[in-house]
């Protein structure tokens, strides 16, 4: 099934744009996507190199959350940027990308799980800024499981941890990465240490809300001293509950965390669930001096309308500099055409989001111009046969 959209005649989503030093063909953005199609090993494969390459007609593309450490991973089949394999795997991908547009540039995001993880998945007890369990299921190698309390990080804990993600990001650039974004949302690790129910530290690194920024920003300063500034992006999720997380004082704790990563000058900083019509966005956009990413909040219905166009045409107006969409891609190889002519959109198959590992419902939706699914790919060395879907809760995007 099809949904066919209207375009105008003009639009500033299809105008170039500059990032930093970095030259845009558009203003829209590939979100980050967890989708569990890497290696057991965390290595990226053919099937990501695919994928990635298809959708080379982006602005920009954020890849999709990769580890910094082992003991941050989430999910199976999580991709990581921690060992030599991971960054040969990731070097394919962008070199499949540069070969599919000539120019369309890549970051990588970085994640921590933090509590959303499990000794089954990771091999390793959680680390988290309190010891507070996630109140979900986690999925798991060998199904759904409740799960356990994380350990409490100790100061040693949390410099090894800003040191993993420093590494991770030189790691990043040697892959072939333009730079990285530091995952600070959607009730990971950061953004863990951000928010009140899961953050009840009494240190340096918890307490008033100043304080509780604290890790974030050193995450991004470590980050930035290691690549420059300029290949750094940051992605925050302002009062939103995903991963159960329940920041307590938004405005409190933005209000310190803007101006304090503002005095690091990252390339740009990635506003999850923008929405226009809330105050919140306009005092983002206010408060933040540089390239202002806005991923739309849209309705399952806008998304299967016509993908993002008019609520990102919308924040554009309002202020923002580039738009990032997830399921409008997702479900779309060549977005950027349909949304340019107009074209139907492909209809999202929910069923193979997340949990599933081969091609179906991942590289197989039809571009223009193509009736059935994309054909001539070839089985990947890292996803094999899909299987039944378990959870997707708590995704990592």
């Amino acid at each position: 099934m099809t949904h066919t959209q209207q375009v105008p005649a003009t639009s500033r989503l299809f105008e170039s744009a500059r990032l930093g030093g970095l030259g845009l063909a558009n203003r829209l953005v590939m979100a980050p996507l967890t989708r569990n199609r890497a290696g057991t090993d965390g290595v990226p494969g053919e099937l990501m190199a695919t994928h990635y390459a298809q959708r080379a007609s982006a602005g920009l593309i954020i890849a999709e959350a990769a580890t910094p450490n082992a003991v941050g991973q989430t999910y199976p089949r999580i991709p990581g940027i921690h060992s030599p394999a991971q960054i040969a795997g990731w070097r394919r991908v962008t070199e499949a990308v540069r070969a599919a547009s000539g120019r369309s540039p890549m970051f990588l995001q970085l994640q921590h799980g933090g509590r959303v993880g499990h000794p089954d998945t990771s091999g390793h007890v959680p680390l988290a800024p309190s010891a507070v369990r996630f109140p979900e299921t986690l999925t798991t190698p060998s199904g759904l499981q409740e799960a356990v309390t994380p350990r409490e990080m100790s100061s040693r804990d949390i410099r090894s941890t800003i040191a993993d993600f420093a590494a991770a990001a030189r790691n990043a650039v040697e892959a072939g990465f333009a730079g990285v974004e530091v995952h600070s949302a959607n009730g990971h690790l950061l953004h863990q240490f951000l928010a009140g129910n899961t953050n009840r530290r009494t240190d340096e690194w918890g307490g008033p809300a100043a304080n509780r920024t604290r890790f974030t920003v050193e995450v991004v300063r470590a980050v930035a001293e290691a690549i420059g500034p300029e290949r750094v992006g940051v992605r925050i999720s302002p009062g939103a509950g995903v991963n159960s997380v329940e920041e307590g004082d938004t405005e409190a704790i933005y209000a310190a965390l803007l101006p304090a990563l503002a005095r690091i000058a990252p390339v740009y900083l990635h506003l999850v669930r923008a929405d226009p019509d809330l105050p919140l966005f306009s005092e983002i956009r206010k408060a933040w001096p540089g390239t202002l990413i806005a991923n739309p909040a849209l309705s399952r219905e806008e998304a299967a309308a016509d993908g993002g166009m008019r609520r990102g045409e919308r924040l554009l107006a309002e202020g923002a500099d580039l738009i990032a969409l997830g399921r409008g891609f997702l479900a779309n190889p060549d977005l950027v055409e349909r949304l340019r002519t107009g074209a139907p959109l492909n209809e999202i198959r929910p069923e193979f989001l997340m949990h599933v590992h081969g091609e179906e419902g991942y590289n197989d939706y039809p571009p223009l111009g193509r009736a059935g699914r994309v054909s001539g790919l070839r089985p990947s060395g890292d996803g094999g046969a899909s299987v039944p879907r378990t959870s997707a809760a708590g995704a990592g995007r």
